[in-house]
């Protein structure tokens, strides 16, 4: 069984930035890409970003570009969403989750981690 935990959220006021990291076990973690994704209150779950296995590549959504960078360290199992300039529209719960770069980005990963909160004040 894979187990995905997130961390690194809070409150941060508009402007700031985050950090979040995303724990995983149970299965090898460097043969898998891992994704970030976010749902906002009312809102269905949306893709962020997605690493491939070995960190070379990583894909966004196009809104978050610039401003948003995954990244992944395989010898801690760990995966990093740096958060940037954030703004009140980043408020959302962040989740992180595993599976092929393809089901990532369609949002139909293998497994999910259980969520952080990240509420941005105006």
């Amino acid at each position: 069984q894979v187990q995905l935990v997130e961390s690194g959220g809070g409150l941060v006021q508009a402007g700031g930035s985050l950090r979040l990291s995303c724990a995983a076990s149970g299965r090898t973690f460097s043969s898998y890409a891992m994704g970030w994704f976010r749902q906002a209150p009312g809102k269905e779950r949306e893709f962020v970003a997605v690493i491939n296995w070995s960190g070379s590549s990583t894909y966004y959504v196009d809104s978050l570009k610039g401003r948003f960078t995954i990244s992944r360290d395989n010898a801690k199992k760990t995966v990093y969403l740096q958060m940037n300039s954030l703004k009140p529209e980043d408020t959302a719960v962040y989740y992180c989750a595993t599976g092929g770069w393809n089901n990532l980005r369609g949002v139909r990963p293998d497994y999910w981690g259980q969520g952080t909160q990240v509420t941005v004040s105006s």
